[in-house]
């Protein structure tokens, strides 16, 4: 039999989802044994121990300052930017590009100028943004907002334009208006393109909160672990990039439950 044709069982499919990861756990204390053999002080590759313990410390101990957990004051601060600039740039995306694939006229007017506006880098504009919107939450909202946006649009707008055209000519047929026909024809069919969209401009949105945090703010966890790699604290910056990770997984994960449940059409097909 072909390896095209294999399929794994259900017990081989468990433990080749969990190898990889096992193995990448494996290569890296490995790595770590062999530094602190040279150098017991070395803190390029902390202990998978010293990470646990580090994780379990800064997300229980309050700030003697303020009297806060700093961890999850950072994760609250970032998943706030994080979900206004996704929420933004997927409004912004779906109503244009709706428009784009749906209205001849949008579609000349806009499609080319969404072209371009893609193909600048987000991160050249921050300080740009900065300049204009101050170093507030503005400025970082507004970062992931652009930076998702035109392929948003760009993605939304291909999909509309695939839409059977039997389906527009029979709305027209029954007397639909253009927006009748983008409400009850096109967007039922947008929603789960929309929610793949997101899922995918999740990485860029990730990568544009974390470079806006270094930069300029007080807290996220961005800012936290551009703040302590000037300690070499390696402990609590893989304690950060594993949570921020696991924090991209469950939202990818969470936006695929949220497709099956509100779009089962889409995941039949």
């Amino acid at each position: 039999m072909r390896w095209i044709n294999r399929f794994p069982g259900r017990p081989l499919t468990v433990f080749l989802m969990a190898l990889p990861f096992v193995l990448v756990l494996i290569a890296y204390s490995l790595g770590s044994e062999a530094r602190r053999a040279v150098n017991a002080a070395d803190k390029l590759l902390p202990a998978p121990a010293q990470v646990v313990d580090t994780a379990v410390r800064v997300a229980t101990q309050p700030d003697r300052r303020s009297g806060k957990i700093a961890f999850w004051n950072d994760t609250f601060a970032s998943l706030k930017r994080l979900a206004m600039g996704v929420a933004i740039g997927a409004a912004i995306g779906l109503i244009f590009g709706l428009s784009i694939g749906l209205l001849p006229t949008a579609h000349a007017l806009l499609n080319n100028f969404v072209a371009v506006l893609s193909m600048i880098p987000p991160l050249a504009i921050l300080p740009i943004l900065f300049i204009i919107f101050g170093l507030g939450e503005v400025s970082k909202v507004a970062l992931i907002a652009i930076g998702v946006t035109p392929f948003l649009i760009r993605d939304l707008a291909s999909r509309t334009a695939e839409l059977p055209t039997e389906q527009l000519v029979k709305a027209q047929t029954l007397g639909a208006s253009s927006f009748v026909i983008g409400l009850r024809v096109a967007l039922p069919q947008i929603m789960p393109r929309l929610i793949q969209a997101v899922r995918l401009a999740l990485g860029p949105a990730w990568l544009f909160l974390i470079a806006a945090e270094a930069i300029a703010s007080k807290d996220g966890l961005g800012y936290r672990i551009f703040l302590v790699r000037r300690y070499l604290a390696m402990d609590i910056i893989l304690t950060y990039v594993i949570w921020i990770t696991f924090l991209a997984f469950l939202i990818d994960w969470l936006l695929g439950v949220a497709s099956r449940r509100f779009c089962p059409w889409a995941e039949q097909t």
